[in-house]
């Protein structure tokens, strides 16, 4: 993840602003429920874009918004580890101070997944404003160096996301395409890490 509008070449590691963001993210009282509520804004009771998720909006300051893929065409899929839990991470996307956001988070117990921001905007999570323009990330809740949060829950609800947005936008299903966070140009990140069993994602990937 980056801060794009105030370093679109990058910026501090995700990690550190995801800690950064915690520290100061709102108090959950004041965050937007997990589900859809009939008192929220029309607007934020749209259905998600994969068809399984939650939509569970990032704050609006936390990504640019945009038409792709007219504007940009999406071309990558751009794979995260938090390095925090399933819930601070959404906490932390709806902190209009974080400055950080994916378009996607899968909670690592069942594999459930919340949307955050549209397909069509550009979510500020690469750390290379270029990349940004042309990928979805989807961020997995988990440690890098904790193999036990990547469930096989996981790795499938993810892999049907994946192969639902390759399918949506034209993406090839191989590793050119699909990549990791530290496989980004530029990008000073470890995750998804070594622990991150790329050869099964792709299995799942590629029958679906």
């Amino acid at each position: 993840m980056d801060r794009v509008r105030r370093d679109p070449t990058g910026g501090p590691s995700r990690r550190r602003l995801l800690q950064g963001a915690a520290l100061a993210a709102v108090p959950t009282a004041l965050l937007l429920p997990a589900r859809a509520d009939a008192t929220l804004p029309k607007q934020r009771r749209r259905p998600a874009d994969f068809p399984d998720a939650e939509w569970v909006p990032a704050s609006r300051s936390n990504y640019t918004v945009s038409n792709r893929p007219s504007t940009y065409p999406v071309d990558f899929v751009v794979v995260h580890v938090t390095q925090e839990t399933y819930d601070d991470t959404l906490a932390i996307f709806q902190n209009p101070e974080a400055q950080v956001s994916a378009h996607y988070v899968v909670r690592s117990a069942d594999g459930h997944v919340a949307q955050c921001v549209r397909d069509r905007d550009v979510g500020w999570h690469a750390g290379n404003w270029d990349y940004n323009t042309r990928s979805i990330g989807i961020e997995h809740e988990g440690w890098v160096d904790r193999p036990e949060w990547f469930t096989e829950a996981m790795y499938a609800s993810s892999a049907e996301l994946t192969a639902y947005l390759c399918a949506t936008y034209g993406i090839a299903k191989d590793r050119e395409h699909i990549i990791g966070h530290n496989e980004v140009p530029g990008a000073d990140h470890t995750d998804p890490g070594r622990h991150w069993d790329w050869e099964h994602y792709m299995d799942l990937v590629n029958a679906m």
